[in-house]
């Protein structure tokens, strides 16, 4: 099996409960993308590539299609399959998935293509995929507009190393990508809402990259992000927040 990132598999293994609790969910219009764009429903079969927790598996199940979860990071899937009992999870990588060619309708990365956007990549989802299937790509993209998210990037950013980011936008130097159709893109707006330890600390300590520091390192990460809680205005002392994003969703055509 191909080598994964040492932040994804040291920071996602470690993380593994953080994540599932910390990151957010999707928007509702994402449904109607799923089945409209991308054909997903009844009879069709999908692969959730990069499946984590199963925090996107659970839209995609909610088409009507078969879903196979592809995750190479053990304690991510074990999350996964006790909470998605009827979800078929298998170990595998965007370089190796153990499907036979041409055997499934559509393949959907969601929050991980850039951890893996390469040539080889990019072949094995062609092979795995019927002609006119489709290939989706989604990201919470989180609003730095907004005053408070920017501090928490300022947080993130001096310790993200060489870390694949979908911000860096290297992931789309892939495209446009032999056997495949032209990129389209959809946005919609979406907020998490929920308690700030959940929706704000949660999220930043699930970051691969911080999720993968020593403890003491990861401590001071969490001092600076509850100080942004006690310090910003719409976050202080408030029982239930709102962290904004939008949600970035493409999609392509395996000719």
């Amino acid at each position: 099996m191909t080598e994964i990132h040492h932040a994804a598999a040291e920071g996602f293994a470690a993380q593994a409960a953080t994540y599932a609790r910390g990151r957010p969910e999707y928007p509702e219009g994402i449904g109607a993308w799923l089945r409209g764009t991308l054909g997903l429903g009844a009879g069709r079969t999908v692969v959730d590539l990069g499946a984590g927790t199963g925090k996107f598996t659970r839209r995609l199940a909610a088409t009507g299609a078969a879903v196979i979860a592809v995750e190479p990071v053990d304690e991510m899937r074990a999350q996964l399959s006790a909470a998605l009992t009827a979800v078929q999870a298998v170990a595998g990588t965007a370089e190796a998935m153990p499907l036979p060619d041409a055997s499934v309708d559509a393949v959907v990365c969601a929050q991980a293509f850039h951890w893996f956007a390469n040539d080889r990549a990019m072949a094995e989802i062609r092979r795995v995929l019927r002609p006119g299937g489709k290939l989706g790509l989604v990201w919470n993209v989180r609003d730095e507009s907004v005053p408070w998210v920017a501090r928490l990037t300022a947080i993130m950013m001096p310790l993200e190393g060489d870390a694949p980011r979908f911000y860096k936008g290297d992931w789309k130097k892939v495209f446009p990508a032999q056997g495949f159709g032209p990129l389209a893109l959809e946005s919609l707006p979406y907020v998490h809402e929920g308690p700030p330890q959940q929706v704000v600390v949660d999220r930043v300590m699930s970051v691969s990259f911080i999720a993968s520091l020593p403890p003491g390192q990861q401590a001071t990460v969490r001092a600076q992000v509850q100080a942004v809680i006690d310090q910003e205005p719409v976050l202080a002392g408030h029982a239930l927040v709102a962290f904004p994003y939008r949600t970035e969703a493409y999609s392509c055509t395996r000719l």
